[in-house]
């Protein structure tokens, strides 16, 4: 019989629940337990109803392998890819598990999330973090990975002037994981208390209300759009220049209304971004390169998870942690 664990379940509403049944690995999965998570801008969606999820949230995570088939992992600290794709499809075999038809998304999509004592990935998913790397540095690795990906939109564009329009989490990630490959930055906000992150590692930043007027303030090449909210894209087609490239990092429960002409008036570009490459990220934050300290908000117990979503969901709020029991 599976044992029991406690656990955050979104069934609607955020609640703490101590008999969620145990993760059993399966083939070629670890059982993780959780030293240290990370909520994120995606959870708190889900907590509104995004995609209709009900269960265990989580995806962003500090683990220990307590179970596994490959008995080399056990005992190790890793982090991993969230997205456990098939292995096998035509997507799979071309390099875009990311993108499986049969995928399952920890804590998103088909499987529990590690907002929990324990939870479950494929091995192939995990990566080893080296002694050096603090777990504090380290639950950063999924969020900056995503920001990191970008880096495959820039490089590609021949774009010089790049704009992050956000400065929250996501934004800042994004932001310094751009001007650590050397690529200049323009971070544009609501908080100057948080621009000053962005400030301190050498970037331009700007309030949004000391941009122009809309209809002539478009001055760059490429814009990240990472507000966390419906209006962030309709203010990137604002201030991207014609032909120019808008990447879309946001997510939301209610998209609301969006007017597209711009893109069809001034040609854009406009281009999803998700997930990105894990190992990378671990040998960004191992290098020093990129130090996300100074985004941990607070941190909270398992047990008062739901204080710890409620808290993440204020305005301005940067990174909140959970630590494992």
């Amino acid at each position: 019989m599976p044992g029991v664990m406690l656990a955050l379940q979104l069934d609607p509403a955020p609640r703490m629940v101590q008999d969620a049944p145990a993760p059993e690995p399966g083939p070629g999965e670890a059982l993780i337990r959780l030293r240290l998570a990370g909520i994120c801008d995606t959870d708190l969606q889900l907590a509104k109803g995004y995609m209709g999820f009900r269960g265990i949230p989580g995806h962003e995570f500090v683990g220990e392998v307590v179970e596994c088939d490959q008995r080399e992992w056990i005992g190790r600290r890793v982090v991993g890819d969230i997205n456990a794709s098939c292995g096998s499809c035509e997507d799979c075999n071309a390099g875009n598990g990311h993108h499986c038809a049969r995928r399952t998304v920890l804590g998103i999509l088909g499987r529990s999330g590690c907002l929990a004592e324990q939870f479950a990935l494929p091995t192939r998913n995990l990566v080893q973090l080296p002694d050096e790397l603090s777990d504090e540095d380290a639950v950063f690795a999924e969020p900056l990975a995503a920001g990191q990906h970008v880096l495959d939109e820039v490089r590609g564009s021949g774009a010089h002037g790049v704009a992050i329009l956000g400065d929250g989490k996501l934004g800042l990630l994004t932001a310094l994981a751009l001007r650590a490959s050397g690529v200049e930055v323009t971070v544009i906000g609501h908080h100057a208390s948080k621009l000053v992150i962005a400030g301190d590692a050498g970037m331009k930043t700007l309030l949004e209300e000391e941009l122009d007027d809309p209809l002539t303030d478009s001055s760059f090449d490429l814009v990240v759009e990472a507000t966390g909210n419906p209006g962030g894209l309709s203010r990137a087609f604002n201030i991207v220049r014609p032909r120019g490239t808008v990447v879309l990092k946001t997510t939301v429960a209610d998209p609301g209304g969006l007017d597209l002409s711009p893109v069809v008036i001034n040609e854009l570009r406009l281009i999803g971004s998700r997930c990105g490459d894990m190992t990378q990220a671990v040998s960004l934050l191992t290098s020093g390169n990129v130090s996300p300290g100074a985004l941990i908000a607070m941190r909270y117990q398992l047990s008062q998870a739901p204080r710890a979503l409620e808290h993440a969901a204020q305005r301005g709020v940067l990174k909140v942690l959970v630590e494992g029991p």
